[in-house]
């Protein structure tokens, strides 16, 4: 029997190095909604290997990453079109 791989220390960003909490063990994490391009996806790996990062940071890297998609908050996609 095999003994299971320890999760990581989640609590702290590497980048930014604030709190926060992976969720991705609970199920769902805010960070689902974004889309890595594969450049971005491999810098973190190589940077970061089994860490996650908070969702602004993750968000603002992934904002200038031209492969990647950060969904808009709600509320902020704009004004509706005049009919």
């Amino acid at each position: 029997m095999s003994t299971p791989t320890p999760l990581p220390d989640n609590t702290a960003c590497p980048r930014c190095g604030g709190g926060f909490h992976c969720g991705v063990e609970d199920g769902w994490c805010a960070c689902f909604g974004t889309r890595l391009g594969e450049d971005l996806k491999q810098d973190l790996a190589t940077r970061w290997p089994g860490r996650c990062l908070c969702l602004r940071c993750l968000t603002e890297l992934a904002r200038q990453d031209p492969g990647s998609h950060v969904p808009d908050a709600p509320g902020t996609a704009g004004p509706l079109p005049l009919c």
